[in-house]
């Protein structure tokens, strides 16, 4: 199970920190990713990072702004975000895939899933 943590409410310019971690499985093989997905939008995919933490790959609208990062000896997965925008607004989801690096945004090559934490930006 994939537990997020760190979403809040802050202005735009502000910077936050989500987590995730594990509870019950070993995430040191895998590529994991955040997601996440805005009221009444599809799911979009934010930041990937493959197991050994080094390899990153990035949506265009996040580029430059959030930092995916993880720590295999904590079981976590984090995801720096600073000059937050009204625009990310949205709850974020963190994945884990069964491959340690997986080259696509799609949701569906990711078997593990985040109950999400909410991230609301106001201008």
């Amino acid at each position: 199970q994939l537990i997020e943590s760190g979403g809040g409410t802050v202005q735009a310019g502000a910077s936050l920190r989500l987590s995730c971690a594990a509870s019950t499985r070993t995430l040191s093989d895998f590529a994991l990713a955040w997601f996440r997905q805005a009221p009444g939008k599809e799911r979009e995919f934010v930041a990937a990072i493959d197991s050994s933490g080094g390899r990153t790959s990035y949506a265009d609208s996040v580029k430059g702004r959030f930092t995916i990062s993880r720590d295999n000896a904590k079981n976590a997965v984090y995801l720096q975000m600073n000059s937050l925008k009204p625009e990310d607004t949205a709850v974020y989801y963190c994945a884990a895939s069964q491959m340690g690096w997986v080259p696509s945004t799609q949701g569906s090559d990711f078997r593990s899933w985040g109950q999400g934490t909410q991230v609301t930006v106001s201008s």
